[in-house]
């Protein structure tokens, strides 16, 4: 269960930072002062969400791992909207074949660099000797929301997920 009081704070962060997840505390950090609009926040809500759900299905070992750290990252890049074309157009990054990868995979790096203090050589590495399962693991939606709407459904889907494997 998620308690709005105890799982989120709204904090002033340094830098460019939108927001992280805490693992000691379990609790999710939104910046306040770099968090400009609803949409945003919705992004960076979605993107820590995800690595809170990380921390509780398959035991993230944050600090020693950095496999762990790059999986968790490529997911959240992958499935909180990070990398829509509408945001990537917005950063001036265009491409088509392929471009949503290379985006997560951006992303992901640029994640693990701002919260650890490794080469970019041995994030680069770790990202890209986890990307296909961790790009491919779509948990707990099930598909990438590439809208609002797509997210709807997805969360119907996680809803009557039961009901399809019942019968089986």
């Amino acid at each position: 269960t998620v308690f709005n009081d105890r799982h989120f704070s709204c904090e002033n962060c340094d830098g460019c930072v939108s927001g992280g997840f805490d693992a000691a505390t379990s609790q999710i950090v939104l910046c306040q002062n770099n968090i400009r609009q609803q949409s945003h926040m919705n992004r960076v809500v979605t993107h820590e969400l995800i690595h809170a759900f990380d921390h509780c299905r398959a035991h993230v070992d944050w600090f020693k791992n950095v496999k762990h750290l790059a999986c968790s990252e490529i997911r959240a890049a992958n499935l909180s909207g990070d990398c829509t074309l509408m945001n990537e157009i917005a950063r001036f990054k265009f491409g088509l074949k392929g471009h949503h990868q290379t985006c997560v995979r951006d992303r992901a790096i640029r994640s693990i660099l701002a919260v650890r203090k490794v080469s970019k050589e041995t994030a680069e590495k770790a990202v890209d000797e986890v990307f296909n399962a961790c790009f491919n693991d779509l948990e707990p939606f099930g598909r990438i929301p590439h809208s609002k709407a797509d997210a709807k459904r997805a969360y119907r889907d996680f809803q009557n997920r039961d009901r399809y494997t019942a019968n089986l």
